[in-house]
């Protein structure tokens, strides 16, 4: 488990000492939100992939060059060491924990008595592009924001959104930048992605019309980003998180 604890227990030689002894025996590995820190700390994350809460995953992989940090997905498997985000991520996990050991019927058995998803997916980003628009200043940004959000299959062009924003072309970027910290294209993209996921999960829209409706056009522009950013197909991933 992560916490403020986290980083006293770091520099207690005794504690580091005695976690490396036990994950030698263990079958599994695993830790919530800062507690990778630890982890790391023994060496047990050394060469492998990993992450953390999103807060301090430029912390962890400057202070562990070693470690392959991924600040983006809820959860990472890398053989038997498992890492998750922040504390609801680690039930993502724990959820995919009682899959691995027991079969889809126990874990969704415990989904349900305590209301949570099941197999919410390790690649979920931990970042959202609607809550990065909740924490813009400039109302010309947030204009074109929420119009990105509710018209995710339109004109979403910078030239487009700066006319939106009433603001010049490159005003409007190097603002949006500033603002979001990211550029206007990967929150667009960002957000197209959140649309087809959400559509690919509920809705028993053809691959063609989701693509269309999160606004990637085709269904070939929509594969090529779900392989770089969620490394699966848009097929795959809606017979894996199909909520019907």
């Amino acid at each position: 488990m992560g916490g403020d604890g986290t980083y006293e227990a770091v520099a207690d030689e005794h504690l580091v000492g005695h976690v490396a002894r036990l994950a030698a025996g263990a079958r599994r590995i695993t830790s919530v939100c800062s507690g990778s820190f630890l982890l790391a700390r023994a060496g047990l994350l050394d060469g492998k992939r990993a992450t953390t809460h999103w807060r301090v995953c430029d912390l962890l992989a400057r202070s562990f060059p070693a470690v392959r940090v991924e600040p983006d997905p809820i959860f990472v498997r890398d053989g038997n060491v498992w890492t998750s985000a922040g504390v609801t991520a680690g039930m993502d996990m724990a959820l995919a924990l009682v899959e691995d050991d027991h079969g889809r019927d126990v874990a969704l058995a415990i989904a349900r008595r305590f209301v949570l998803f099941l197999r919410r997916p390790a690649n979920q980003s931990q970042f959202s592009a609607p809550l990065q628009a909740q924490a813009a200043q400039h109302d010309g940004i947030r204009a074109a924001q929420h119009h990105v959000a509710e018209h995710p299959d339109s004109d979403c062009s910078v030239a487009a959104l700066a006319r939106i924003a009433l603001m010049s072309e490159r005003n409007f970027a190097r603002c949006f930048a500033t603002e979001t910290g990211m550029t206007p294209a990967r929150y667009v993209e960002r957000v197209r992605m959140e649309t087809a996921r959400r559509l690919l999960e509920e809705s028993d829209d053809g691959v063609e019309a989701v693509a269309t409706a999160a606004g990637f056009g085709t269904a070939e522009t929509m594969r090529r980003t779900f392989l770089r950013l969620v490394r699966t197909s848009p097929t795959e991933y809606r017979r894996r998180f199909h909520a019907a």
